[in-house]
């Protein structure tokens, strides 16, 4: 992960966007100063997002408009992008979620969806056996 600094904070995701980025992203915001106006989020090295993932670039939208700065996403990848929108429960392949991304109500649903799938990935983990499938 990259952080830039010239009245815009530029945050450059490359790889993997899942639990390790939490850390790095919150960071990203740490210094921000009065000069700093705007969020810029590139994405187009982010090759792939989980549910984590998007926790947490929601977590950064959401901590950036409390600092009153403007967010912009851009460079949504396929996977990504079509992971938006199959946890929002957009059907088809190519769906504009980058663009609906911008919207505060699709971000919460989004949040929201994101949130129920990871918690039943946490609950069927911890059912489910050491060794699963079990063996014959």
């Amino acid at each position: 992960m990259d952080v830039r600094r010239h009245s815009t904070v530029l945050v450059s995701v490359t790889g993997t966007l899942d639990e390790d980025a939490g850390a790095a992203l919150q960071r990203a915001l740490d210094d921000v100063t009065a000069d700093e106006r705007d969020l810029k989020v590139d994405l187009h090295g982010a090759l792939s997002m989980d549910a984590d993932g998007l926790l947490h670039l929601l977590a950064l939208h959401r901590r950036a408009e409390s600092l009153g700065l403007r967010v912009l996403v851009v460079g949504w990848q396929p996977q990504p992008q079509q992971f938006m929108a199959d946890v929002a429960g957009i059907r088809g392949r190519g769906s504009a979620t980058g663009e609906r991304y911008a919207v505060p109500g699709f971000r919460r649903l989004i949040e929201q969806r994101a949130q129920s799938s990871r918690d039943l990935v946490d609950f069927t983990a911890e059912w489910l056996p050491s060794e699963w499938p079990p063996r014959a």
